[in-house]
Parts: C-alpha cells; structure tokens; sequence
C-alpha cells in the first residue's frame, strides 16, 4: 500500500490527498490549475521551493507566478542562467557579467570583449530564443564541495570559487543547463521554456536585458536612459574592481586575511571625499544662481538623514550655514494617513505629508522668519515640536531631505534656480558573483529591519510586511524623479552587508513559520549567511550606516 499525505492548494482552496513522493508539478497537473501566468515555483508551509520539490508530509501550498515578487526573482534568475548559456555558446571562454539595474532591466557585458556591435547584440538574443524554445531543462544537483570546485575551475569560474572556498561545505547545490554548470543564489525555473517574454539591445559598451513588467506581464519594462545612475554604478563598480572586492569571495577573503579594517576606512573615506565634492558644487550654485534650497531625496534607507547632516559640516566648512529640515517631521498625525489600496496607511504617498504647513513654514523662513519646526514621534505618530525655533541668515542655505524632496509638487513655488537637486541610494555594486548581482533593495530592506526594529518598534515581520507597499510608493512617488537632480549620491558600504549581519539576523530568527513574511526572512538569512561578519567596533560615529545600527554621533 502507498503512504498517502494530504496536500492543501491555497491557490483554489481545495485539498488532495496524493502519494508520498509527489512533485509540485504533479499537484498542479492533477488539480488542472491554471493561473493567468505560468507558475514559476510555490510556497511551501511558507517556504519558497522549485517545482521538482516532492512532497513527503502534509503541506499548504501557495503557487507563485511573475506578478510575485518572488516570482519576478525566478523568473530572472533563469533568465540570467540561459543568457550565460547562450553567450557559452557563442563567445568559449569569455564570462557574462550581469553588471548592474538600470531602467528597470539589467546591464550586462562579455569578460574580454571591449563593446559589443548590434550585430553581435542580435546574434545573442537569437541564440536565447533558440534555447528557449528548445525548452531545456534546468536541473539541481547537489554535489560533493570538492567535485564543485572542479567544475569550476574547469570553467574559470574564480568569482564562484572565491565564495565557496570562503564558506566552506561538505556539500553544495549546482544547476545544470545542458552543458553549462553553476549557481543562482534561489529558485529556478524548470527550463528554459518558461522564459516567453525578453529582450536583449544593445547598450553603452555591453547590452541591456529588458525584463517583463510585473504589474503588466505581457508587457517590457519602458527602457528609459537613466545616465546619472549609470554612471554612479559605472565609477562605484570600477572602484570596487580596483578595491579587489568586486564580489562577496574577494571581500570575504579580504576580511578573513583581516583587512576588515581599512576596508571600513577606506569605504569611509569615499564618502567623505564624495561629500566634500557635492558641498563645492553647491557653493558654486549659491555664488552663480543663487541656489538657498538643497533638496536631498532617495528611497526609505538610502541613509538620507546622516548624508543631511553630513553634508552640513562640509557646508560649514565652505562658509556656508546650512539650516536641516526633514520632511518626515511633516507626516499628517497617524489617523489621518492617507490609505493605500489595500486599507494600510501609505506613508509614500506625497500627501501623507501635511503640504499646506511645510509651504507656510518654507515661505516664512525663506522671508527670514523664525519658524516653530515640528518634529513627528514614529512610535506615537505625533507631531511635537522643537524647543529651538528655525531661523535663516545671509549666509544660510535650508537643506530639506525626505523621499519626496525631487517631486516638483513639493516646492512648485520656488523657482528651479534657487534650488540643488541630490538624488541619494544605496547602489549596491558588489556582487555575488559575475551572474548574481546583490539588489540595492535588498541592501536598503537590511538596513530599514535593523532601523526600524531599533527606533521605531517594529518588529522584522512588520516591515516585511509593509516593504512591498514601500517599493510600490517608490515606484509611483521617488523614482520617475530621480534623473531631475543635479547630482547622485551612492551611500553605499562595500562591507556594510557583513556589518549588518550580526544585527539583522537576531531579528529575521524571530519571523514565526506561520506567517507568509516567513519565507522572505529565511531567504534573506541564506543571503546573509554568505558573508563573513565584521564588527562594527572600528565604524566611525559619523558612517552613515550608524544611522541603521545605532552609535551615532549625530542627534536624530
């Protein structure tokens, strides 16, 4: 007789009893599920798994296509994987190197090769359509470490060996596509026949991947020319090609030869240096357009707060006397929040901000007024105010940071002259290796779990939960304004995420099983479980990564 479980489809919210042993594949064919996309893979008991996953004991299944967060990841993923292959096929020896996000798709560009033709673009893409059609399977294998590290070397793969040889196992897991060999870092598709919709152009030196879009996944992802992030990511990548820590292996090698510390210095030491310039330039606006408003925005955790007050002492320095207002001091009183679509306060939206305040308070100071501030309590959602009322002199530059500070609704008033535009993210430029680069949203979500957990009350699950609705305000509120600024700021730390480590992890242990933030959380704990910890003994008071991890010597 054959051991039976039972398997509960959250999809259709039926239940089914099947045969130890049965694929998640199976399940689907024999409950006929259909979803408007194909499914990519499922949560299993809120764990994320492939399809191929059998099932050995009772078990809720949630399955997971494109228009998942998760599932954009996989479907991605397999992406990267069959373009390797495919560039395998037509360049032996040379490496694709998925480089960073822009425009919503990834660039990419070949090992060796100094810029591709469009020809050479076109001949790539006919080779991905030509493997997708042929619809190869892409399969797991776990291996001994030892014959891994074979097969590596076989390929050249020094990025891959470099961070399996800095976190050593008995055992490792590879996926094979056809006669190619390697590792995602998560799920993958089953093959390559899943992959229905891309494209691949050509761009700057290398070639640009276009993605579908989530929210239309029929559609591509609008390319629109993003240069000023381009180049930020261009000139952080090339430093940290320089620096020999490019990937997790060779920054992990450099703290386990205990380096760790002039990394921190020298990583610090960017930033000033980048601050320093950023205060130059805008002396030379207040002198030639008479520029009074520096405007500092960017994403939730790009470390806006500190680059504020950092880039005040450089001000100070110049002869200038900055005068720092935070947008967030300006929420509306909790209960007002605005509501986004799913009932939950929108703390994105423009207008969770009290507008009608911030213009009188703006107009007042800019007349030379003396302006009662307030300041908004995150834990009670209250506004309180300042003991010290804000004044303006001569010599007086007002710095305004939030993530609303480029939106031209904010300042419609004051003329373009008068104001510099910053635009500030953590453009995360180490990676994991040549074909898994590290999200700059995973890097900021890290850093607002800590944060949050530490200022403001809120447990790991919460802010996972509310992350997606962040990411979407984002989309809607931050990024469309981002190429307006005069310059960007890269507040990235190429050895915060082994900072980070130590703290966040605590937090991200205690996301129950039972939640569906669970799988999110354990996905990150396998993240972070790449990198060697690093204690934050030796971070200055004034990083800004003190802003996240506590121990700063700024007053928030």
């Amino acid at each position: 007789m054959v051991d039976t479980i039972k398997v509960i489809c959250e999809n259709s919210g039926s239940e089914l009893v099947v045969p130890m042993g049965t694929s998640l594949l199976d399940v689907i064919q024999i409950l006929s599920l259909k979803g408007e996309y194909p499914f990519l893979a499922a949560y299993v008991n809120n764990r994320l798994k492939e399809l191929d996953y059998k099932v050995y004991e009772p078990v809720s299944v949630r399955f997971i296509d494109i228009t998942h967060f998760e599932g954009v990841r996989v479907y991605q993923r397999t992406l990267f994987f069959t373009m390797s292959k495919a560039v395998y096929d037509l360049y032996p020896g040379k490496t694709l190197r998925i480089k960073h996000a822009v425009s919503k798709g990834f660039y990419c560009e070949i090992e060796g090769v100094d810029e591709l033709s469009s020809a050479e673009v076109a001949a790539i893409k006919s080779r991905m359509d030509e493997l997708v059609k042929q619809n190869l399977p892409i399969v797991k294998e776990r291996m001994l470490t030892s014959e891994v590290e074979q097969l590596y070397e076989k390929r050249g793969f020094t990025d891959k060996l470099a961070l399996l040889r800095s976190r050593p196992r008995l055992y490792s897991t590879v996926y094979r596509l056809a006669d190619i060999v390697g590792y995602m870092f998560g799920a993958m598709a089953l093959s390559t026949g899943y992959l229905y919709l891309f494209d691949v152009r050509k761009y700057y030196k290398g070639l640009y991947l276009a993605v579908p879009r989530r929210s239309d996944p029929m559609e591509l992802e609008e390319e629109i020319h993003q240069d000023k992030m381009f180049e930020i990511f261009k000139e952080y990548k090339e430093w940290v090609d320089v620096m020999g820590v490019s990937n997790i292996g060779s920054l992990n090698n450099k703290i386990l030869a205990g380096n760790a510390s002039e990394l921190i210095k020298v990583a610090e030491a960017f930033h000033e240096k980048k601050l320093g310039n950023i205060a130059d330039q805008i002396l030379e606006a207040n002198i030639s357009r008479g520029a009074r408003i520096v405007l500092i925005s960017g994403p939730s955790s790009s470390g806006k707060t500190t680059f504020a007050k950092r880039l005040g002492i450089q001000l100070r320095i110049l002869g200038l006397n900055p005068v720092l207002i935070s947008l967030d001091d300006y929420f509306v009183e909790r209960e007002k929040t605005p509501l986004d679509e799913n009932g939950e306060y929108d703390y994105e939206s423009l207008y969770a901000l009290d507008l009608e305040t911030f213009n009188k308070d703006l107009t007042a100071l800019l007349a030379g007024e003396s302006v009662d501030v307030p300041r908004y309590d995150f834990i009670t959602g209250k506004r309180q105010y300042h003991e010290t009322p804000l004044q303006l002199d001569e010599r007086s530059v007002l710095v305004i940071e939030g993530i609303h500070g480029l939106n031209p609704e904010l300042t419609q008033q004051i003329d373009d002259q008068y104001k510099f535009k910053i635009y500030i993210s953590a453009f995360t430029s180490i990676s994991m290796d040549d074909l898994s680069r590290i999200a700059t949203t995973d890097n900021r979500l890290l850093r607002r779990i800590v944060r949050d957990y530490r200022t403001r009350g809120n447990d790991a699950t919460s802010t996972l939960h509310r992350w997606e609705s962040v990411r979407r305000g984002e989309d809607k509120h931050i990024f469309p304004y981002q190429e307006n600024c005069d310059v960007m700021f890269n507040s990235s730390l190429f050895y915060e995420i082994s900072v980070l480590r130590r703290f966040v992890e605590p937090m991200l242990l205690e996301v129950p099983d039972t939640v569906p933030e669970f799988g999110e959380a354990r996905r990150l704990l396998k993240f972070l479980d790449n990198f060697i910890p690093v204690e934050p003994d030796e971070i200055p008071p004034t990083s800004l990564l003190r802003e996240f991890i506590g121990g700063s010597s700024f007053k928030y």
